[in-house]
C-alpha cells in the first residue's frame, strides 16, 4: 500500500506505525513535514516551509488560525508536488492540531484520511483555570474558544479520527465522539522493562551511590502544566526526612504547553522560591537526556513522580509503568485512566506538596506492598500498552477505512468506519 503521513515535526506520534509498515517490506511511505534533523531509513520525506507571517494586523484570537491556514496551504503545495510525481496514497494519516490536513482532500479527493485528534479545549473543568496560582480571566476566554477552530473544521471535513485515551476522546463534543476511534498508544516493552539488577551508578553524568534512594521526575519541559512547581516544593520535606535521597528532574527549560515567563525559565523561577530549603548537591537538572539514559533512569528509580494538569497524559507515564516504577502521580483525570490508587501506583492531590512528599517517602520504604504495585504497573502495561497489540489495532483500523489488506496474512475487514462528516 501507499501511505502518506503528515506531521509538522517528523515523525511525531507516527514513529511506531511507520517503522512497522517499513518492516513489512512492501509499502511505500511518504511523509510531509516541517524541516528537522530526524530520519527513518526507507521514508521519503517531503519538507514544507511556512513563510513568515505578518501578525500585527491580525486579531490576536485569530493568529493561531491564520498560521494553521498557512500550514494547510503549504502542505497542499507540497502534496501537489508529490502528486505530480505520480504518488497516489491509499490512505493519508496525520495530526489535525496544526491545520496541515485541511486541504488534502482537494489534492486527493478519493483518498481516505485518518486524523489524530489530540485535545479539544474547554473553558472549565480541564486545564484552563485548573491551577489557582495561574488564574485565567474572562478576557482570555475568546482566545481559548478560538483554539478549537481547526478542531471544528477537522471534525466537519470528510475523514476518520483516532485518539489515544478515553480522557482525550471525552474532551471532544458528544456529537463527534462516535466518529473518533480510541486507539491506545503502545510502549516498546522489550526496551522499557524492569531491571532490578541494573543499579546503575552513573546516568547522564549523574553519580548515584549504591546505597542512595533515587527519586525521578520527567517532563518534556519543567513547567507548571506538568506540576514542576509542586514537585519542587515537595523536596524540602523529602530531603530533610530522607538524607539518603538523590533527586533527578529531567526536562527542558521551554514551555511546551503553558505560558512562558517574560524573563528566565520556570526552573529558575521556582528554584529561587525554594532553593534555600533544599540541598542542591542532591538535586540534579540534566535537561533533556538521551533515550537510553532516560530508560536507565526509570529502571534505577526508587520512586517516580508524575504530575499533570487535566491535559494530555505524557508518554513518560506509560514508560514508567512499563519499567515497573513505584509511581506517585497526581489525582487528575488523565492519570486515573492509568493509575489505580494502591494497585498500580499511588495518587496524590495535585496541589499538596507536603502530601506528595509523604507519599514519596512511603514508597521509598519499599516492602511487599510497594513491590506488588511495581509488578502491577508492569502487568498493566503488558495488558494495555503492548506495542504489537497497538500495531495490530492500527492495522485493523486502516483496513476498515481502506477496505484493503495491510500486508500478507492480514485480515481484510469488511465495511468502513463512519466518516466524521
Amino acid at each position: 500500500m501507499k501511505f502518506l503521513f503528515v506531521h509538522q515535526n517528523f515523525p511525531g506520534q507516527f514513529v511506531h506505525i511507520v517503522r512497522h509498515l517499513l518492516a513489512a517490506g512492501d509499502h511505500d511511505v511518504v511523509f510531509i513535514t516541517g524541516a528537522n534533523g530526524n530520519s527513518i531509513s526507507g521514508v521519503r520525506r517531503v519538507t514544507y516551509q511556512v513563510p513568515p507571517r505578518a501578525t500585527a494586523s491580525i486579531h490576536s484570537d485569530a493568529r493561531d488560525f491564520e498560521l494553521a491556514m498557512a500550514r494547510a496551504e503549504a502542505v497542499g503545495r507540497a502534496a501537489r508536488q508529490v502528486k505530480g510525481l505520480g504518488f497516489e496514497p491509499d490512505i493519508i494519516i496525520g495530526h489535525h492540531g496544526w491545520g496541515e490536513l485541511l486541504n488534502l482532500a482537494d489534492v486527493w479527493p478519493g483518498a481516505p484520511l485518518l486524523g489524530y485528534h489530540e485535545f479539544y479545549y474547554h473553558l472549565h473543568n480541564q486545564d484552563v483555570g485548573f491551577d489557582p496560582e495561574f488564574p485565567v480571566g474572562a478576557h482570555a476566554f475568546s482566545s481559548i474558544r478560538a483554539k478549537n477552530a481547526v478542531n471544528l473544521l477537522a471534525l466537519t471535513n470528510p475523514g476518520y479520527g483516532q485518539t489515544p485515551t478515553r480522557f482525550q476522546l471525552e474532551t471532544y463534543p458528544a456529537w463527534s465522539q462516535p466518529s473518533i476511534t480510541l486507539l491506545q498508544e503502545g510502549v516498546n516493552l522489550d526496551v522499557c522493562h524492569p531491571n532490578p539488577a541494573r543499579r546503575a551508578t552513573t546516568i547522564a553524568g549523574i553519580r548515584v551511590k549504591p546505597g542512595e534512594k533515587l527519586v525521578t521526575y520527567v517532563a518534556r519541559d519543567l513547567e507548571p502544566y506538568r506540576g514542576f512547581h509542586i514537585a519542587l516544593r515537595a523536596l524540602p520535606t523529602l530531603l530533610a526526612e530522607r538524607p539518603d535521597v538523590r533527586v533527578v528532574m529531567v526536562g527542558g527549560d521551554g514551555a511546551s504547553y503553558g505560558a512562558r515567563l517574560a524573563r528566565g525559565t520556570w526552573r529558575e523561577y521556582f528554584i529561587k522560591e525554594v532553593g534555600r530549603g533544599i540541598d542542591m548537591d542532591r538535586v540534579h537538572f540534566p535537561g533533556r537526556i538521551a533515550y537510553d539514559d532516560y530508560v536507565r533512569l526509570l529502571q534505577r528509580s526508587d520512586t517516580h513522580i508524575y504530575l499533570t494538569y487535566p491535559f494530555v497524559a505524557s508518554w513518560s507515564l506509560r514508560e514508567a509503568m512499563a519499567c515497573g516504577c513505584a509511581i506517585v502521580a497526581s489525582d487528575t483525570a488523565p492519570v486515573r485512566e492509568f493509575i489505580t490508587h494502591g494497585k498500580t501506583g499511588v495518587l496524590t492531590p495535585f496541589f499538596e506538596p507536603t502530601t506528595l512528599a509523604e507519599r514519596i517517602i512511603e514508597q521509598l520504604e519499599g516492602g511487599p506492598r510497594v513491590e506488588r504495585m511495581r509488578a502491577a504497573a508492569r502487568k498493566w502495561a503488558e495488558t494495555h500498552l503492548r506495542m504489537d497489540n497497538y500495531l495490530r489495532q492500527y492495522e485493523r483500523l486502516i483496513e476498515q477505512i481502506t477496505g484493503r489488506r495491510i500486508q500478507s496474512g492480514s485480515r481484510v475487514v469488511a465495511g468502513r468506519k463512519r466518516s466524521t462528516k
